[in-house]
Parts: C-alpha cells; sequence; structure tokens
C-alpha cells in the first residue's frame, strides 16, 4: 500500500486533534482532515481489501478488509460517520457499540463491524 500521509506526521496530527479536543477548543481542520486521511491509511494497512468501503465526509474514504470486491455503483458494505466519531473510534475514545448506538455511525452489509480492528492507535 502506498501511503500519503508520513505515519510520523500523521500520528503528530492525531495527537493534536486530542490535545485540542481535551482542552475544549474546536481541533483545527487541517490537523482533523490529516488525522481522518492517517487513521484511514492505517485502517487499509491492518484489514485490506476491499468489502467495506469506509466513509468519513468530507475528508477520507477507503476500502478496508478482505472478501467480496466491488467495482462499481455502491459497495456492499459502506460505513460512514463524522470526523470527530471517526477519530473517537480510531483512538480507543468510543467503542464501536457506544457509535452505532448513538447513531453517530451508520454501518451496513456484510463484514460492516470493524470493531475487530479498532483502536487503530492510543493516545
Amino acid at each position: 500500500m502506498k501511503r500519503r500521509i508520513d505515519p510520523a506526521a500523521g500520528a503528530q496530527c492525531v495527537h493534536r486533534w486530542a490535545d485540542q479536543t481535551d482542552s475544549g477548543n474546536r481541533p483545527r481542520r487541517s490537523d482533523t482532515a490529516t488525522a481522518v486521511r492517517y487513521t484511514l491509511e492505517e485502517l487499509s494497512a491492518c484489514a485490506p481489501g476491499h468489502a467495506v468501503e469506509v466513509r468519513v465526509p468530507p475528508f477520507g474514504v477507503t476500502q478496508a478488509v478482505a472478501g467480496t470486491v466491488h467495482r462499481r455503483g455502491t459497495p456492499p458494505s459502506v460505513v460512514e460517520t463524522d470526523a470527530t466519531t471517526w477519530l473517537a473510534l480510531a483512538t480507543g475514545r468510543m467503542a464501536w457499540e457506544q457509535a452505532l448506538a448513538s447513531g453517530a455511525l451508520q454501518a451496513s452489509g456484510e463484514r460492516c463491524d470493524l470493531s475487530d480492528y479498532l483502536p487503530l492507535l492510543r493516545l
């Protein structure tokens, strides 16, 4: 997998996002964007495949998890959430079930439960 974001720079943005969130400040958009894209790359690295499309609008999308492959149109399995929820899941600040129950996360289709791959990193 070719990385677009340097892992050190990506991890640094995740930490800045967390620090800004913890201090009650609104995280910088650039930190949020890079943190989301980096964690999506991490997911693709630890769960390679094309069975599930993970969408975090407006910052990024990736395909992950081994299994069926789709070529066109809406994939059979989709996970979609906002940046704050995604980063909370990626860093272990929120559990998969909690995000689903709150309605902040939508997941449909086969293999869409990503809880086995999360958190991607711990702060």
